[in-house]
Order: structure tokens, then C-alpha cells, then sequence
């Protein structure tokens, strides 16, 4: 007897949702988009929205949790190329750079939400959580490497990984996060001599 087949085309009102907000938020702007635009684009009720997410800002937060969870499990991914403390740093920015190449990057979906989020909007939320990770990434891959300066070290690669995704967005260069990578590298040459010589 012949399975019965699986409808894989059939998506929950919430998925329908999650998809276009992110979507319409990522190109366009978190507030440049409203409500009724999401709900079309999903093909979903206006009471879906309400039912599955409260109101715009829980779509708002949802939509960037996702992003955080997409980028963190792309990072993840990555990372297990390789157990050398040194190449791991370096790995972030090659994922850098294929997010860069891609013709749909629009920058860093966190930075654009904080630029138009109002006072104790959902973004300031979401980044900062977004932020505490990417400290938290870099801070742990340093903690892998025979170094004094932990702390400066961590801190320089989060300015360069910064540097690196606002380079790109503004004056359009994928290129941008090689450039980081071979600063990267340097900087952890260095802070690696400097506790040879210690």
C-alpha cells in the first residue's frame, strides 16, 4: 500500500507571518512597514496576527529572535570546521563575508531596527541580547587562545566584526570582511607575541 503523501505546502498562519514580516522588515524597515502589509503579504486573517502575536511589537521581536537564532546556528555551523583557537576567530568573518556577497544583504537587521526603534521599543530589547552574544562569541574563542589581554583582545574583534558590517552596508563592499579578517589576524598574532615575550 502506497504511503500517503505528506502536504508539505501547508504553513501555519504563524509561519505565514514570521515569513513575510521578516521579509518586508529586513528590506524595507521595521516601521516603515505596517501591520496590514504583513497580514497580506501572509494571506492571513487580520485576528491571526492578534492571535499569534499580540500586536505589531511581538511580531517586531519575534522577527528578530529569529534572525539572532538563524545567525547564531550559521556561526555555530561554521565554528565546527575546525578545533584551532586561531583559525575559529578567522572563521567569523569568512561567514562575513559569504553574508556580504549575498545579493539580498541589506546590513545588519539589528543595526537598522535600533535606528528607528523608539524609546523602550522591542529592537533596544532584542539588540541588546544580540550585542551580549556577540561579545559573549568572541569573548570565548579569545578564552581558547594562550593570551594575557582576554578582555582587549575580545574587544578589538568586536569592533572589527562592526567595522566590517557597517563597511559593507554603506559603501556597498563584500570585500570588507576580508579586510577585517587579515586585521583579525593580525591583532591575534600580536596579542599571541605578546604573551611569548611575557
Amino acid at each position: 500500500m502506497a504511503e500517503k503523501a505528506v502536504d508539505t505546502k501547508k504553513v501555519s498562519p504563524r509561519q505565514r507571518l514570521l515569513a513575510a514580516a521578516d521579509e518586508l522588515f529586513y528590506n524595507e524597515g521595521v516601521h516603515a512597514v505596517g501591520i496590514d502589509r504583513v497580514i497580506e503579504k501572509a494571506g492571513v486573517a487580520k485576528g491571526s496576527l492578534y492571535y499569534n502575536f499580540g500586536g505589531k511589537d511581538d511580531l517586531i521581536r519575534e522577527y528578530l529572535l529569529g534572525r539572532h537564532a538563524a545567525w547564531t546556528a550559521r556561526i555555530d555551523g561554521a565554528l565546527t570546521e575546525t578545533q584551532d583557537p586561531g583559525e575559529r576567530i578567522l572563521l567569523v568573518f569568512d561567514v562575513l563575508e559569504t553574508l556580504f556577497s549575498d545579493p539580498g544583504y541589506r546590513g545588519c537587521s539589528f543595526m537598522n531596527a535600533v535606528a528607528e526603534a523608539p524609546v523602550g521599543g522591542p529592537e533596544l530589547r532584542a539588540a541588546a541580547n544580540f550585542r551580549s552574544w556577540l561579545h559573549e562569541l568572541f569573548g570565548q574563542l579569545v578564552a581558547a587562545l594562550d593570551v594575557r589581554n582576554t578582555q582587549e583582545l575580545t574587544d578589538q574583534l568586536v569592533i572589527l566584526y562592526d567595522g566590517a558590517v557597517t563597511a559593507a552596508q554603506m559603501d556597498n563592499s563584500p570585500q570588507a570582511a576580508a579586510t577585517a579578517k587579515t586585521l583579525a589576524a593580525m591583532v591575534v598574532a600580536y596579542s599571541l607575541s605578546e604573551n611569548r615575550v611575557a
